[in-house]
């Protein structure tokens, strides 16, 4: 049940980010296999540096309820940074990273 959440600078499209993102995701084999528990959004920036440049970046937050292994995190990262990878965007910085929501305290109510 992860919440993946994609920042990106402005020169890049959100809209196929999410789709790269959800694959990665969905072929780290942690989640259903029909992808129905994935959520994924994206979130644009006007106003970055990169390593003080304006240059393009994505960064990938990987929300996943606490118990998951280091194994598991990086299994999913690095299968959302081969999607990303893939999509060959010449000088992008690309980063992602899993972090723990707080089993306990995490609530949801679902529509």
């Amino acid at each position: 049940m992860p919440h993946c959440i994609i920042e990106h600078s402005a020169d890049i499209d959100g809209r196929t980010l999410v789709p790269l993102v959800h694959a990665g995701a969905l072929a780290s084999g942690l989640f259903s296999a029909d992808g129905s528990d994935i959520k994924v959004r994206s979130l644009t920036y006007d106003s970055y540096l990169t390593g003080g440049k304006h240059a393009g970046f994505v960064h990938v937050q990987v929300r996943l309820l606490s118990g998951r292994t280091e194994a598991q995190k990086k299994t999913v990262t690095a299968a959302v940074l081969e999607r990303l990878a893939a999509q060959g965007l010449p000088g992008v910085s690309i980063t992602v990273e899993a972090t723990d929501m707080d089993r306990p305290s995490y609530a949801k109510r679902a529509g």
